[in-house]
């Protein structure tokens, strides 16, 4: 008897989010420029607890109760903010054992949208390896959710939703019936040559550049740099392989 595979899917932008949205979905949100390379450096740099919240009101009270925050919009650090979206800014001296509230342009806003779901994972190219092998582990349906910019194409986030569904797919344990897989998984091959130089080309980087702060791209598109796979559990996101019942 042939085996049931899963299904697999990617969500290009919010926008059509509910277009995909399942209970039974495993989402993994991808905001590679820069929110989820930037927690996934975080928990591997020894964050306690890292809490999306999905607006700037929410990002200041955090505040004023005592917590420290990364928060930023449109690439700006808000006022009130400790430090910014940069994975540079995470490092272990500075987030070792700390709790620390993070709210993002896009990255974190999808988070909340996907809560329904039955679970939530962080991808980058930092943990593509582990966390694919994670993903095949749990027989479920799949569902790479882009954060993209405002609602729209996002090029470095669809190029890495390629490059992890090749994976899923060359496990064999999953199978695709929608065509934002195939779009995805051929933009990757186009891109994987000459990944950095491809990303060039994105919007995203522009839009860094013109603040001077493209400087993380290069570490961003660095894969297998961890073995962590920050999950979203009880509002807060940590290392799933720490967490019991998983």
């Amino acid at each position: 008897m042939e085996k049931i595979k899963n299904r697999l899917e990617v969500c290009l932008s919010p926008a059509i989010y509910d277009k995909h949205a399942d209970d039974a979905n495993l989402v993994v949100i991808v905001d590679i420029l820069r929110a989820t390379s930037t927690i996934c450096a975080a928990i591997q740099n020894g964050v306690k607890c890292i809490w999306p919240v999905a607006t700037v009101d929410e990002a200041r009270e955090k505040k004023k109760q005592g917590y420290m925050v990364a928060s930023e919009r449109d690439g700006y650090v808000l006022d009130f903010a400790d430090f910014g979206n940069s994975p540079f800014n995470f490092t272990p001296e500075i987030v070792k054992g700390k709790e620390i509230v993070y709210s993002t342009t896009n990255g974190t806003r999808c988070i909340h949208m996907a809560a329904h779901s039955r679970a939530i994972v962080i991808g980058s190219f930092l943990n593509i390896s582990a966390l694919a092998e994670w993903l095949i582990r749990q027989n479920a349906p799949v569902l790479i959710f882009c954060a993209s910019w405002k609602d729209r194409f996002s090029l470095e986030d669809t190029v890495f939703a390629g490059a992890l569904a090749e994976r899923l797919l060359q496990s064999e344990k999953f199978e695709s019936q929608c065509d934002a897989v195939t779009a995805s998984v051929d933009l990757w091959n186009l891109a994987k040559p000459d990944l950095f130089g491809y990303i060039q080309k994105s919007a995203q980087k522009g839009r860094l550049a013109s603040k001077g702060l493209d400087d993380c791209i290069e570490f961003c598109l660095t894969a297998d740099q961890t073995n962590v796979v920050p999950a979203f559990i009880n509002d807060r996101l940590v290392d799933i392989f720490g967490e019991k019942g998983f």
